[in-house]
């Protein structure tokens, strides 16, 4: 079956990987997008995982200021290189995690950083980890994906190890 670049254009929009990983993703699938779609999803979490022993020693400082400025977050995402941390893509995924941050108020950044001793006291453990961990909750601009999906996403689209190391948020009068 032959491949349109129309086909592979389409794809890359709905998944931002690249024109080779979405043109193998349409030939193994025959066409389908949907299962195109799947494949790549799979494909990146695979590499997400491989690429996570890396180290990532770059990145970038991003913080938001929300709208009557009585809300601020700054936070850590880290890369393998300076020029990962210049990207588009990159930069843009930082701006929209401390937005989220601001709106969502998160108190850690995985599940793995919960107390036990916190997480024992909570009448339901799984919707207290996503209320409260980063990595957890849905994407306020997307909500059928996790912050973890969309980092997946983005380690998959890049190339690179990329992880959120901390952040904080500041709300006027609020003391944790």
């Amino acid at each position: 079956m032959t491949i349109s670049a129309e086909d592979i254009k389409e794809l890359r929009e709905m998944t931002s990987c690249g024109v080779m990983e979405c043109k193998k993703a349409l030939e193994e699938t025959n066409g389908d997008k949907a299962k195109a779609v799947e494949v790549l999803k799979k494909r990146g979490l695979e590499l997400a995982a491989k690429k996570g022993a890396r180290s990532a020693n770059e990145g970038r400082i991003e913080a938001y200021i929300h709208s009557g400025a009585k809300i601020g977050v700054i936070v850590e995402v880290n890369c393998e290189t300076d020029f990962v941390a210049k990207n588009e893509d990159f930069t843009a995924f930082t701006k929209d995690l401390a937005m989220h941050i601001a709106a969502l108020n998160p108190r850690y950044v995985s599940a793995e950083d919960i107390p036990q001793e916190e997480l024992d006291e909570q009448s339901d453990a799984k919707s207290y980890t996503k209320e409260v961990a980063l990595l957890e909750q849905p994407f306020i601009k997307d909500p059928k994906l996790s912050i973890q999906e969309k980092l997946n996403n983005l380690i998959a689209s890049i190339g690179e190890n990329i992880l959120i190391r901390r952040f904080i948020r500041y709300k006027v009068n609020e003391v944790e």
